[in-house]
């Protein structure tokens, strides 16, 4: 057995303890990530996600701006018509185009429904797991786990890119 000065022992311990810090550091930025990069998603996914209940229908583009466009609502169900809704941006349509949608309850905003919308809803989602690859890879040398979530991210965001 070695014997080791006591000063020695103090500094082993000492970095020990700055190594736990640290994992518990990086684990808790990129659990941090995680969590609000899902409940930003949530805000939006919840009303396409949960149908049960919602007004579902379709919106006619009738003008787009800058940020939104606006246009009638035709309901599908019982939901109640509306002369004018408005949804954000990005859509690749023109005007005049009909896309399926939902309403956010209370107001007149629409989020887009089906696939694209369901997917373009977590986008913020998509973007915390890329964030969080990076974190864990350059923070706790976890690579394989960092590359699990930058193509989960990734996959996310393209089928968000291709759907709309």
């Amino acid at each position: 057995m070695v014997k080791r000065s006591r000063s020695r022992r103090l500094a082993e311990g000492a970095w020990g303890l700055v190594l736990l810090a640290r994992v518990v550091g990086v684990t808790a930025v990129a659990a941090l990530l995680l969590v609000s990069g899902a409940w930003d998603s949530w805000r939006t996914a919840q009303h396409v996600m949960l149908t049960k209940g919602r007004e579902h229908g379709t919106m006619t583009l009738a003008d787009c701006g800058d940020t939104i466009c606006t246009g009638p609502f035709a309901p599908k169900g019982t939901a109640v018509a509306r002369p004018r809704v408005t949804i954000s941006l990005p859509i690749r349509h023109t005007p005049g185009a009909r896309i399926p949608v939902a309403v956010q309850p209370g107001t007149d905003k629409v989020v887009r429904a089906g696939w694209g919308g369901v997917l373009f809803a977590w986008v913020p989602f998509g973007g915390a797991l890329l964030l969080a690859a990076v974190v864990l890879a350059g923070g706790l040398r976890m690579r394989r786990t960092a590359w699990t979530l930058a193509a989960c991210g990734a996959a996310l965001l393209a089928g968000a890119f291709l759907t709309l």
